[in-house]
C-alpha cells in the first residue's frame, strides 16, 4: 500500500480553522505545528495567522461570520517525518494549552501508522501521523 499521507499536491489548497481566542490558539500552534518544523508566518490581513513550511497552507482566525468556531467530527492531520516529531507535537501541544486526545503511538487502522491526537484551546481536534 502506498503511504496515505496526504501532501499537498495541488488537491488542497489551505485549511482554515477557526479559533475563539486567536492569540491563545496562537500559542498552541506554534507550538505544536513548530515542533513539525511548521511555522508561523505572521499575521495577515483581518487577524488571520498563517502557517506553514514555505508558503501559507493552514490558518487560523475567528470565524468570518462572527459565530462560534465548531469542528465537531472534523480533524485535521499534519505530516510528521518522524515517530519523534509526533511525540514532540503532542507533548508541545499540551504544554501549550491543548488537551489530549489520543496518545502518541501505533495505530491499527493504517499499516505502519504512528500516530497523536490533541484538542486545540477551541475545541478543534488536530492530529499527526507518521509511517514506520
Amino acid at each position: 500500500m502506498a503511504n496515505p499521507v496526504i501532501s499537498g499536491d495541488g488537491v488542497v489548497s489551505h485549511v482554515f480553522m477557526g479559533a475563539a481566542d486567536v492569540a491563545k490558539s496562537a500559542a498552541f500552534y506554534d507550538a505544536a505545528l513548530g515542533a513539525l518544523g511548521i511555522k508561523n508566518l505572521g499575521p495577515f490581513g483581518n487577524g488571520w495567522i498563517l502557517y506553514g513550511r514555505d508558503k501559507p497552507a493552514f490558518i487560523i482566525a475567528k470565524p468570518g461570520n462572527g459565530e462560534a468556531p465548531s469542528s465537531n467530527g472534523v480533524t485535521i492531520g499534519f505530516a510528521a517525518s518522524s515517530t519523534a516529531e509526533v511525540d514532540a507535537f503532542h507533548a508541545a501541544g499540551l504544554a501549550a494549552g491543548g488537551t489530549d486526545e489520543g496518545k502518541p503511538g501505533p495505530r491499527g487502522h493504517l499499516p505502519g501508522a504512528y500516530a497523536a491526537y490533541l484538542r486545540d484551546p477551541s475545541g478543534n481536534k488536530v492530529c499527526t501521523y507518521t509511517f514506520v
